[in-house]
């Protein structure tokens, strides 16, 4: 269960580790800005129950974990996952993310080739940061740092959730809500810096040699269907699944869908 972790530069990190595992493949879930871990315990619940281990971590500056200012690479996001793998005694793991997460996980997989055996990208994108993106993001981490999380938090709640779910699942958006303003903004702005200076990772997703599960919900306006088709058709063998009637959160939105869809896919998958 809940459990605290140093990784190797001194930061705390909290995580959960939940299930039996057995001869099923591990799987680690990675959550995304400005959330947190206990995003999945909707997937988590439906995992554990078919029977596997499960390992969510709250990423550094988020969460329980420590929080790192100034800038946090992907990199740093992966190593900390190979780090806790390490410590766990877990040589390979099914990884799966969510938006930044999803690039927490296709990061991990260029780095860590061989310790994955199997990738979930959810509403995510493999493409590096635009001139423009990479400068947006630059002026909301200034902005977190100097207002906070909650203006932020109130303003892109009905795009992290499609807009009739903000209303049609109040509980859902509470507790995004919450997730968003609890986030520390130090935390926060230095995942962003870090995000907009991402490399591109269509190559290493193209060479990928593991069964990859791209899923997306179809009215997600920060990745739009459109973007997961052009990320599934770039992996070989890739699955696609779109997730009606949710956002960029299907997880939380659809959590039955979402969940079944990655219990059917990892039922295809050996484990190490």
């Amino acid at each position: 269960m809940s459990s605290r972790f140093t990784a190797p530069d001194g930061t705390l990190l909290a995580y959960d580790d939940q299930g039996p595992g057995g001869e099923l493949p591990p799987v680690v879930l990675v959550h995304g800005h400005p959330f947190n871990r206990t995003m999945w315990q909707p997937q988590t619940t439906a995992l554990v129950g078919a029977g596997y281990r499960v390992i969510a971590s709250d990423l550094r500056g988020y969460g329980e974990s420590g929080v790192v200012p100034g800038r946090t690479p992907l990199a740093d996001f992966a190593d900390d996952i190979a780090a806790l793998l390490d410590h766990l005694g877990i040589a390979r793991a099914v990884v799966g993310g969510v938006s930044m997460g999803g690039q927490i996980a296709m990061e991990f997989h260029r780095a860590y080739p061989g310790r994955v055996t199997a990738l979930v990208l959810a509403d995510t994108s493999p493409v590096a940061e635009t001139e423009d993106g990479k400068a947006f993001r630059n002026r909301l981490a200034d902005r977190l740092l100097a207002e906070g999380m909650g203006g932020y938090a109130d303003e892109v709640i009905d795009k992290m959730l499609a807009p009739y779910n903000v209303t049609a699942l109040p509980e859902v958006a509470a507790q995004v809500r919450g997730m968003m303003r609890s986030t520390d903004p130090e935390g926060a702005a230095a995942a962003l810096r870090g995000r907009a200076e991402r490399p591109d990772y269509r190559d290493s997703l193209a060479g990928a040699g593991v069964p990859v599960l791209v899923v997306v919900g179809a009215d997600d306006v920060y990745t739009p269907v459109a973007e997961a088709r052009v990320l599934h058709g770039l992996i070989p063998d890739a699955e696609l699944v779109v997730i009606e009637g949710a956002g960029h959160l299907p997880g939380l939105e659809r959590p039955e869908a979402f969940s079944d869809a990655v219990v059917r896919f990892l039922a295809g998958v050996k484990s190490a």
